[in-house]
């Protein structure tokens, strides 16, 4: 069952905050434009009893900040004057006939009370059964603090922050924020750390291990860069910090060691844009959709493709998923229908990455033909085919990944088994070339762009790293990174961490 929120309640919530924290202007002006009054007090029991008591220098504040009815309000004011006049002071009740708003009123729209009130100030003496004709002051001010009391309530302090502390207990209870983690409430997520200046790694992180007839086969940085996810050979997939490389145990399910599965190994996995949902891919061609934080397949395509899924990534609004394939096409598929909705022929070997354009309207994607084509999302139609520059052998020289260019996304980072990284425009024209100056055995077989890009990092098949500078073109830093059969890496959205993988086994991450 559903709760619904009256919108006066969030206006009221915001109210008191405003009041407790002496942001009188933004009180008056949200009260006067919503039209919502707060209406509440601190204590009713010391609101009646300041009534009771007669302690108009307290009372008067309080009924400043309430909505009260007119009539109300004038037995109130009405009364203090009595009082004032009681007292002899007849100055102040003077001031308060002829200077507040609520006996402006009365001397428009009640003129015979209003002059009653003004003849008391006139005379000489004071005659408490005249002015409060059979009554006592003790009981007007009791039927007076009665009738206000029915109009105020009394609620607990700051409700604004309390509810987002109970919000927040609720995530982390419910396994969706790490206990102990500040949180950063505006961008509604836990603070990561975030490198403002961008370094190539040097040395070893962590590495995390898998089963030892088992290697990871994919992997992705959340974009939140809070999780760390390896799709492995054995069907498995996990989900780590990627802060420490430890598997999060926080999440239920995977406490319980009921991991999110494919019968077969998972060659690809992405993450949609909130951090919320995970795709993944597997060498039968199936493709699932994951809800990270109950490890719940929401939605599976069994025949996603005719052979194994090479590459899969979400739009940018979570609806559809792209999958490239080892069967040459590209596809899209909806989330709602469970549906193929596109598919993109012209390839004439496996697809390797297929992605969306910055604005999602063109998909662009790289195959083992040795080319690069840009396809209108609409309507499938190829709009260019491209091939980068080709080594002097002349064979057809694979194309690994295509990659958004950060500075420009306009532009991509190609990356072909060659020892050469390009920086190309969406029509094929070549912006700048990276090249390691190895001559053999050290092809590059994955690509990463770091966030800024500011750095290209490649993978060699000689499990090298090689650290290549945009600005200056060059190679800044070489480091081995594995023994043997390198398969591929993935950069941290905004920390200077480098994770790779390898046929060996372990998953490492590097740091500067």
């Amino acid at each position: 069952m559903s709760l619904e929120i009256e919108a006066t309640d969030v206006i009221k919530i915001i109210l008191q905050f405003c009041k407790e924290n002496g942001l009188n202007e933004s009180f008056n002006t949200i009260q006067n434009e919503c039209q919502v009054s707060l209406n509440t007090v601190d204590s009713l029991e010391n609101f009646v009893s300041d009534i009771n008591a007669g302690r108009w220098d307290v009372v008067l504040p309080t009924v400043a900040q309430l909505k009260l009815p007119r009539s109300k309000l004038e037995d109130l004011y009405e009364q203090i004057v009595l009082e004032m006049v009681e007292l002899r002071e007849i100055d102040t009740a003077r001031a308060m006939l002829r200077q507040t708003q609520v006996f402006q009123r009365m001397k428009a729209d009640d003129p015979e009370r209003y002059i009653r009130l003004e003849h008391l100030c006139g005379r000489t003496f004071f005659d408490a059964r005249e002015v409060y004709g059979g009554s006592t002051k003790e009981k007007r001010r009791a039927a007076i603090a009665h009738s206000l009391s029915q109009e105020v309530s009394m609620v607990p302090p700051s409700r604004l922050m309390a509810l987002i502390g109970q919000a927040l207990k609720w995530q982390q209870g419910q396994g969706l924020l790490p206990p102990g983690v500040a949180f950063d409430l505006f961008r509604g997520q836990a603070q990561g750390q975030r490198d403002e200046v961008e370094m190539y790694p040097t040395q070893q992180e962590y590495e995390v291990k898998f089963a030892a007839k088992s290697h990871p086969e994919c992997a992705r940085y959340s974009p939140d860069g809070q999780l760390l996810v390896t799709g492995s050979l054995d069907g498995f997939i996990e989900v780590w910090d990627s802060a420490t490389g430890r598997l999060k145990k926080d999440l239920g399910y995977q406490a319980e060691e009921m991991f999110m599965m494919h019968e077969e190994a998972v060659l690809a996995c992405n993450f949609s844009r909130d951090s919320e949902l995970l795709v993944s891919g597997s060498q039968d061609g199936r493709i699932k959709v994951w809800k990270i934080r109950t490890g719940q397949c929401l939605r599976r395509f069994d025949r996603a493709h005719a052979q194994g899924i090479t590459c899969v990534s979400m739009s940018k609004d979570g609806t559809q998923v792209l999958s490239g394939s080892f069967d040459g096409t590209v596809r899209v598929h909806g989330l709602k229908s469970g549906k193929m909705l596109k598919e993109m022929r012209g390839h004439t070997s496996f697809v390797n990455d297929a992605i969306f354009s910055a604005d999602g309207s063109q998909v662009i994607s790289a195959s083992s033909d040795a080319t690069v084509r840009v396809w209108d999302g609409k309507t499938c139609e190829c709009l260019q085919a491209f091939r980068p520059p080709q080594t002097a052998s002349g064979g057809e020289v694979s194309i690994n990944s295509v990659h958004l260019f950060p500075q420009n996304q306009d532009q991509l980072v190609v990356c072909n088994r060659s020892p050469t990284v390009y920086l190309m425009t969406m029509q094929g024209l070549v912006v700048k070339s990276f090249a390691s100056g190895k001559r053999e055995g050290g092809d590059f077989v994955a690509c990463a762009v770091s966030p800024r890009g500011e750095y290209i990092y490649c993978l060699g098949e000689d499990a090298t790293l090689y650290c290549f500078g945009v600005a200056s073109g060059k190679l800044e830093h070489v480091m081995p990174v594995h023994e043997k059969g390198p398969i591929g890496m993935a950069h941290h959205p905004h920390r200077n961490l480098v994770a790779s993988w390898a046929e060996e086994g372990p998953l490492k991450c590097w740091k500067p």
